[in-house]
């Protein structure tokens, strides 16, 4: 780490708060990042999310016939793990409890022999109880209880199978939803036609309340009500052949590590929806995705738990980025091995995103080690910015593509959505169906903030692309001054995209919409000088901007208030002394808050290499700035 120190080491920031710790942290953090790089070249940091994951394995292996005493015996060890002392558990660290994680989570412990009288089991049982029992979970933890006859399939909304027929241009197709609700809605009409019920080995009867299931009145509910009536009595060529369409459908977007997507929700759906249709789990596609589950296990001394993804190319590009902030030199044989570990990553094949964009050229980047069908805009912007910043023969070429790509893959507003363009129709949210997940993918400004970025690091803000994502982008500002994060905790991480975009894209810090940014951010620093934002905050705006400081969240407020040329203010000051203050002697940072988002109000992700990379930015930046 020579380079480094060369660099950093001796950096004349006298006129900067801190800046002889903060040239010592940035130094053991980024040392601490480049020991965790691959062999190979990426850097990947467990993707931690909640026990459903862990639950729904030993549920799915139930249902296949493969679950196994020491898998279920190491999964219960760390659902018990995560249990809180009031019994519940909750969907990400400190939060409310949730009641169909507790219930999926006290069914996977039932499977596991935990005795119905045991404390931590009672306590559960009696939150279940009081929050509303079975009855007041939501469909899909319903659905997972059908499966084994402890939910009436005909209490649930239907999917048919025969929504694989509906054109593009029909409402509710299957790509208006999202891609990775498309994915996991196609196998869960097969499931819903053929109603399966296998033996579970006990009953759930302790937890229902015996009240009904509250049912809203309208359009959407008098089609379900229609829907069920045919499915009483489908026509029974239409149904069979379009059964045999959404399995080739299904079959033809499994990816070469057996996962459909790199998720786990349409990963467990496919491989059931397969297994009803006659796929036993020797078969090859069956076989593949089971084993390809061993690949997101990980084990430790708490037990076995499953990543939902994994990150491989947002995590080593963000690294890559975050050394180049740190002083590393753009030829240096870690960035460069990186650089051609994600040139090798492209994604040269049409995809699902082909759908709406037919004539244009592939030239992107998805999330996973093994996603060909579904790259990113949010990735691609960020391996641009990357690749930009490093010296590979490769790169030049591969970047053109990506711009072209990423130019092509707007919006008809201008904005940015993550997989697909104009994927906006609101019909499916409507649907009884969905009381979970987000399900559709418009534009939103922390894409759209990334993908502006990546066009101004390119000396492309000038295009008729980049002027269109930046209105659209001043035009999604809150009136507070702040903007909505959707991948990240939430409006810190929002606006921690967006401020430094606008500048580099030419906006003047001084703009009035910079210094409002400025302001949200200073009123918002926590008194440690740090800032953090409780993942409530998507359902309940008194959260927004609230909450306990994290090293990722303070960064992203850093980044943005350097941007804005802040760099000799007192919250830059102070929150330069928060990250020196709390950095391990490792070099890294704890962080047990969850700062990702899945689905804004319902599902929650803790990237650990967060913590680590966006400080390296944050500390880089604030350096360089001061000398």
């Amino acid at each position: 780490m020579s380079d480094l120190a060369d660099s950093v080491g001796s950096a004349d920031c006298a006129d900067g708060a801190g800046c002889a710790e903060a040239a010592a942290a940035l130094k053991a953090a980024a040392d601490h990042l480049l020991g965790l790089q691959d062999g190979a070249g990426w850097w990947k940091g467990e993707l931690e999310t909640n026990v459903t994951m862990d639950a729904e394995d030993l549920l799915l292996r139930q249902f296949l016939g493969i679950r196994g005493e020491q898998e279920t015996a190491e999964a219960a060890a760390w659902i018990r793990s995560q249990q809180r002392a009031d019994g519940t558990w909750a969907n990400f660290f400190e939060g409310p409890a949730d009641l169909s994680t507790t219930i999926e989570a006290y069914a996977a412990l039932r499977m596991a022999g935990d005795q119905q009288e045991a404390d931590h089991m009672r306590a559960a049982r009696a939150y279940i109880l009081q929050a509303g029992g079975i009855e007041g979970s939501r469909v899909f933890t319903r659905m997972w209880l059908a499966l084994f006859g402890e939910w009436d399939w005909s209490d649930l909304p239907v999917m048919p199978p025969e929504l694989i027929y509906l054109p593009t241009w029909f409402p509710l197709n299957v790509y208006d939803w999202a891609c990775w609700a498309r994915q996991t809605v196609v196998p869960l009409t097969i499931v819903s036609a053929l109603r399966p019920v296998r033996p579970l080995g006990f009953d759930l009867s302790e937890l229902r309340t015996g009240r009904a299931v509250p049912v809203k009145r309208g359009f959407f509910t008098t089609l379900d009500r229609f829907l069920h009536r045919y499915e009483r009595r489908p026509l029974r060529a239409v149904r069979d052949a379009a059964l045999r369409r959404a399995a080739d459908w299904i079959i033809a977007r499994q990816e070469a590590d057996g996962s459909w997507g790199g998720i786990q929700p349409p990963w467990v759906y496919s491989l059931i929806a397969l297994n009803l249709l006659g796929y036993d789990v020797g078969h090859p596609i069956m076989k593949k995705g089971i084993e390809g589950l061993d690949g997101f296990t990980i084990r430790d001394e708490r037990g076995r738990r499953l990543e939902a993804c994994q990150s491989p190319v947002w995590d080593t590009v963000l690294a890559m980025t975050a050394l180049r902030d740190a002083g590393l030199p753009a030829d240096h044989p870690a960035l460069t091995r990186a650089a051609g570990w994600v040139l090798a990553e492209e994604i040269t094949n049409p995809g699902d995103w082909s759908v709406r964009r037919p004539r244009l050229a592939p030239g992107g980047w998805a999330f996973e080690f093994a996603n060909d069908g579904y790259p990113d805009t949010d990735d691609t912007a960020e391996v641009l910015i990357a690749l930009n910043r490093v010296e590979h023969p490769d790169a030049p070429a591969a970047v053109d593509r990506g711009v072209r790509w990423l130019e092509g893959m707007a919006c008809r507003d201008g904005g940015y959505g993550a997989f697909d363009a104009d994927n906006t129709r609101t019909l499916a949210l409507r649907l009884p169906f969905c009381d979970f997940g987000a399900v559709i993918d418009p534009p939103t400004a922390d894409v759209t903030a990334h993908v502006l970025e990546a066009f101004a690091a390119l000396g492309r803000a000038g295009s008729p692309a980049a002027r269109r994502a930046r209105d659209w982008l001043i035009a999604e500002q809150e009136p507070d001054g702040s903007w909505f994060g959707r991948w990240g905790a939430n409006h810190v991480y929002g606006t921690g995209a967006a401020v430094p975009a606008l500048v580099a894209a030419g906006t003047d810090p001084d703009d009035p919409l910079i210094r409002r940014a400025v302001q949200w951010l200073r009123e918002h620093q926590n008194d440690d000088g740090g800032w953090g934002e409780d993942l409530r905050s998507y359902r309940d705006p008194r959260w927004i901007g609230r909450g306990v400081s994290t090293a990722s969240q303070t960064a992203w407020a850093l980044l943005a208030l350097l941007a804005a040329g802040e760099q000799h203010g007192t919250a830059v000051e102070h929150g330069i002394r928060f990250l020196t203050r709390t950095q391990r002697p490792d070099g890294t940072w704890d962080e047990d808050h969850f700062t990702g988002t899945g689905f804004p109000g319902d599902f929650y992700l803790n990237y650990h290499l967060y913590r680590l990379v966006f400080p390296i930015n944050a500390l880089g930046r604030y350096l360089r700035a001061v000398s």
